[in-house]
């Protein structure tokens, strides 16, 4: 019975690993490319040929990767949201109890909605490309978690009725994203940005209490 000798052997899991790490780069190329000219041009004004020719990568790498613009465009938003929900969470442990916390990464959620490209990728072309239901539930992976468990937190100590702590997370969400949304759109965001926080923390308050 043949065996295959040990010095080829050897070579198998070094060249796959390989062609992992490369292949992991170039998906990493075309994200920041994509990311970039979706946040500075938005969806419709970015061609695929303008994110092949900056990442420098091959049509046929893209597509290996992405199967559509859309699908690309749907990996740039998971990854900005991932961020935008990690530097939340950092400035929320601020607080000196779950109800503040909440508060914080609100106030601070609002102000990451000032940058240019969270807005145009987030805000305004999110909804259009993926569809209402996938921006919300990509949305959701990221922050619906920890509100949650904030508010259930609130509700061990009688702040808040346990039953209706679940759907209160989406509402707080909800009412946090059309704040962000109103601020976006607004003629000058952050001319906008005081008047927002003002509505929201009076909601929060109203629902947490102060």
């Amino acid at each position: 019975m043949s065996s295959v000798p040990d010095s080829l052997a050897a070579t198998k899991p070094a060249a796959t690993d390989g062609r992992i790490t490369r292949g992991r780069t170039t998906r990493d190329r075309i994200l920041v490319a994509a990311r970039s000219h979706f946040g500075t041009q938005g969806y419709e004004a970015t061609p695929i040929g303008a994110i092949l020719e900056t990442a420098g990568v091959a049509r046929g790498a893209l597509y290996h990767h992405f199967s559509s613009k859309d699908a690309l465009f749907a990996a740039v938003l998971d990854q900005v949201l991932a961020e935008l929900a990690a530097s939340v969470r950092r400035s929320a442990r601020a607080g000196a109890d779950p109800a503040e916390n909440l508060k914080i990464g609100a106030r601070t959620w609002l102000q990451l909605a000032l940058d240019p490209a969270v807005q145009r990728i987030v805000l305004r072309d999110a909804p259009a490309v993926v569809g209402w239901t996938r921006w919300r539930t990509l949305d959701d992976a990221h922050t619906l978690g920890a509100t949650k468990a904030a508010l259930r937190q609130l509700a061990k100590a009688g702040r808040l009725p346990a039953e209706a702590t679940d759907t209160l997370a989406h509402l707080v969400l909800a009412a946090v994203g059309e704040t962000a949304l109103l601020i976006a759109r607004a003629d000058d965001p952050a001319a906008a940005l005081p008047a927002g926080q003002v509505a929201l923390e009076i909601l929060l308050d109203r629902l947490l209490g102060p």
